[in-house]
């Protein structure tokens, strides 16, 4: 394989579909993402924990072929009613467009994101930056069945994976000079332009929000170093996860 050095000295140019030639600088590149522990100290980024994920599966029939399921609201009423469990509770469609807002942003494709999942079970589960997430809440379920059972997700080349299950807790891959902080409806609201400048720029940022309809904002009270609140209005999970993205794209430069 080629390395990186060698693919930037390769031909500037390659045959199109039409038969033309493009530049292939105007292709987009796969960022590159600090893995070394390293490059993990000392490459600034943003780090998302979506906490109290509900990411539950269960076998929804007693015959023999049956099928793990991820557990959600709409097509399992009948069977959280008889598990004792909270209907509103069941929702993985939140992490599923957290997970598509957060990978699909410029951020993420600058390679300045990384994304842990922590599931209301204490699954803590690493998303690699270049993991293409479907975009069917149906596919999405199916893969993350997958995933809870067997405990990782590979590339199609079997290089390397997309989707893991980690040892917990959190805090064991964050970088020693992070500044942690949660988003809560509860505290005190500040604009986010004014804020992120503040903190300092050899410091990662790490933000902790909460993948779940309802309760409360405490999820990372173990590990955060304060909580804000970003918006005068109760937001979703994933209109969140777009806001902070937004805003560091406009103070790093990421267009």
């Amino acid at each position: 394989m080629a390395s990186d050095e060698e693919r930037d000295v390769s031909m500037k140019e390659e045959a199109s579909p039409n038969g033309g030639h493009v530049d292939v600088h105007m292709i987009p590149q796969a960022p590159k993402i600090p893995k070394t522990l390293a490059e993990k100290e000392n490459t600034r980024r943003l780090i998302v924990v979506l906490e109290n994920a509900c990411l539950e599966t269960y076998k929804v029939s007693k015959l023999k072929e049956a099928k793990y399921q991820l557990l959600n609201c709409d097509d399992h009423q009948g069977l959280l009613k008889k598990l004792g469990k909270d209907i509103t509770d069941a929702r993985p469609d939140i992490t599923h467009q957290c997970l598509l807002t957060l990978l699909d942003s410029p951020l993420n494709k600058a390679g300045l994101l990384q994304v842990y999942i922590h599931t209301a079970k204490n699954v803590l589960i690493e998303v690699n930056p270049h993991v293409r997430i479907p975009r069917t809440f149906k596919r999405f379920s199916g893969l993350m069945v997958q995933l809870l059972h067997k405990l990782s997700i590979r590339s199609v080349n079997g290089s390397e994976k997309l989707l893991r299950v980690i040892k917990n807790p959190v805090t064991d891959y964050l970088p020693t000079n992070c500044h942690k902080i949660a988003f809560s409806f509860d505290a005190p609201t500040i604009r986010l332009s004014d804020y992120l400048p503040t903190i300092p720029a050899d410091k990662s940022i790490c933000v902790s929000i909460g993948a779940m309809a309802h309760g409360e904002d405490n999820f990372a009270d173990s590990y955060v170093d304060e909580k804000i609140g970003v918006s005068q209005y109760p937001l979703s999970a994933s209109v969140a996860c777009g806001k902070v993205c937004c805003a560091l794209e406009d103070l790093w430069g990421v267009l």
